[in-house]
């Protein structure tokens, strides 16, 4: 089984996604994680028209990019929010993706008393007919009050479903939990089946994810723990830049070609 290595269109936040697909296809990627978080990166999303739609799978065709995986995060706590992913996941099944990403969400509920992670998983649990229809996996991404691996594997285990995994971070686990990424990923590792691969560099709490290589996440401990576990979950590239952001389209296209670059001498397919 060929591992999938792809970029994540968020890479692009600012552009449009024909330049994502551009910049993706001329680094020599094949796949693509395609972005629609509301009100952040709506590269594609549900009240598009279908035209519009349409005119974005013609693209991906036309640059034999196969968009394998929908970035379709909503607040999953939030009950008023379920509709709107549940529209995600229909518009990831008309792309033909195997996968959607999501965070959690904040673990509040309506009198601010933290969800116990029984309740975080019944709120996820609710998706699980959904998933079922559209044949697909959730994958819940180490994110904000959710930022390690360890309280991740307590959430899934306790959804207790094969449609339900981790997507593992590796710059969330520092910028969000602070922890060290090798162990934190080999304690977790039997339930992770998706991974963004992201760099991290500067101050913890510092918003700083360059190009792979260029951080100091230790990417070999990463791949040499999925390598002892035979783990060959998909990979997805994402570069978040800093605060300013990229200063242009070419910073964008010049940072993807740098990863892909980085993973090919480490071994990988693109």
């Amino acid at each position: 089984m060929k591992r999938i290595v792809a970029v994540n269109s968020n890479c692009y936040h600012g552009y449009s996604i024909e330049e994502a697909i551009k910049g993706t296809a001329a680094a020599g990627f094949q796949y693509m994680e395609l972005t629609a978080t509301k009100g952040w990166t709506e590269h594609v999303f549900p009240d598009q028209s279908f035209s519009r739609l349409l005119k974005v799978k013609d693209m991906l065709r036309k640059y034999d990019i196969t968009p394998f995986s929908m970035s379709g995060h909503c607040n999953l706590m939030d009950t008023a929010r379920m509709a709107d992913f549940i529209e995600n996941i229909k518009l990831a099944a008309f792309f033909g993706c195997d996968y959607i990403v999501s965070s959690i969400g904040e673990a509040h509920l309506a009198n601010q008393a933290v969800a116990s992670n029984e309740t975080v998983a019944e709120h996820i649990a609710a998706f699980l007919p959904y998933l079922e229809e559209a044949d697909m996996k959730l994958m819940l991404e180490v994110h904000g009050e959710h930022g390690d691996g360890r309280i991740m594997k307590e959430i899934v285990r306790l959804v207790n479903s094969p449609r339900v995994k981790i997507n593992y971070d590796t710059a969330n686990a520092i910028f969000y939990g602070g922890v060290d990424v090798a162990a934190d990923l080999e304690g977790c590792v039997d339930e992770v089946a998706y991974i963004h691969l992201k760099d991290k560099a500067g101050a913890q709490k510092e918003w700083n994810f360059p190009a792979l290589g260029q951080g100091y996440i230790d990417f070999p401990a990463v791949f040499e723990i999925l390598k002892q576990k035979n783990n060959l979950c998909p990979f997805s590239v994402e570069i978040e830049f800093t605060e300013k952001g990229p200063k242009d389209l070419e910073e964008i296209n010049e940072a993807v070609k740098v990863s892909g670059e980085y993973l090919k001498k480490a071994g990988f397919e693109i």
